[in-house]
């Protein structure tokens, strides 16, 4: 109901100004212990050999340089993925690079891995009291040439196994150029064979499993979609989180914005990601686990998801347009039907 009531005064300023001032404001919030509430009761879900304590987490891209990590925790969240983080600092694509779509309940971001590079997060994470389970997720430095991204992703996954709970590779975001292109059975093949072989050796060294989790586009062909899913099951991966935001503009040609470059999340991709889990499913017949993000704006979207074949949902776009309450919605709704896909 007070999001409600604030959400208009937010969207009069820019999106990034409002994200700063809603992080500045939940923070206040968590320090005079005004985000406690009741927990959603729920019984854990193991997904990737994790406890997951409920099944609703919050989608990279929104805490990219893990600095709201508790306050994120304290809305309810059963999981935070923060990142997408590189190996070194970048600034992004130039400004603007973030439109909101009301009339859609949708967002279009070029934000192009805008990050404090992979240590800063680090210290972040080290500070924060983790209450929740954790996934990084990791890209590629704008400027690295996709046939050198493995060195990237290597670097990083080196420098955030001990940290995270779970690990997430990002191949599918369209904003940094050829990022897509690692989607492709070659190059999939043997960035796959590259992260196992190095998971491996730093499980060993450590004593602990941190699972991998692959995120993909939601612009895939069923073709493409099986290839990728008998690539993930040969490799051993741990997840695969479907979707990324999508190139398309179906349905909203007419809307301001629609014209901006850049990946359309929110409503508009609820039925394009859906369909991708639902056909990562059929491909993978329980081989691994997928977490489904894309358009959930309410628990039936959730339930639909859920549905289609997914272990775990995550949400950003309706975070941002329905508020923390709809953590709880979700939460209470999967948890009392008890609909999750045990992993």
């Amino acid at each position: 109901m007070l999001y409600s009531l604030l959400r208009p005064l937010l969207f009069s300023f820019d999106p990034e100004t409002a994200h700063r001032l809603t992080f500045s404001a939940i923070e206040k919030a968590r320090r005079f212990g005004l985000l406690t509430g009741d927990a959603i009761v729920c019984t854990p879900r193991n997904v990737m050999g994790l406890n997951f304590p409920n099944p609703v987490g919050l989608a990279a891209g929104l805490d990219k340089n893990g600095e709201h990590i508790d306050a994120l925790a304290a809305l309810g969240f059963g999981f935070v993925e923060i990142g997408t983080v590189t190996p070194r600092p970048q600034p992004g694509n130039p400004k603007p690079r973030l439109f909101r779509m009301p009339r859609a309940n949708a967002i279009i971001n070029r934000m192009g891995f805008n990050n404090h590079g992979v240590d800063r997060l680090l210290a972040n994470v080290r500070r924060s009291n983790r209450s929740c389970i954790l996934g990084i997720n990791i890209g590629k430095n704008f400027d690295t040439p996709v046939e050198k991204a493995a060195d990237d992703y290597l670097a990083c996954l080196h420098k955030v196994y001990c940290y995270a709970d779970y690990i997430v590779i990002n191949i599918s975001s369209p904003n940094t150029p050829g990022l897509r292109q690692l989607q492709n059975a070659g190059e999939l093949d043997r960035l796959l064979a590259m992260l196992k072989s190095n998971q491996r050796k730093l499980a060993d060294e450590h004593g602990k499993y941190t699972p991998l989790a692959v995120k993909i586009a939601p612009d895939l062909e069923p073709p493409q979609i099986e290839s990728i899913a008998a690539l993930l099951r040969a490799h051993g991966i741990d997840g695969v989180i479907a979707t990324n935001t999508t190139l398309s503009r179906a349905g909203i040609e007419t809307l301001p914005h629609a014209d901006e470059a850049g990946g359309l999340s929110g409503a508009p991709l609820k039925h394009k990601a859906t369909m991708v889990v639902r056909q990562l499913n059929a491909a993978l017949q329980g081989a691994l686990p997928i977490i489904a993000v894309g358009g959930i704006m309410c628990a039936a979207d959730a339930r639909e998801k859920i549905a289609a074949g997914a272990s775990l949902v995550q949400i950003y776009s309706g975070l941002i347009y329905r508020g923390p309450h709809l953590v709880r919605e979700i939460g209470q709704a999967l948890c009392a039907s008890g609909s999750s896909v045990p992993h």
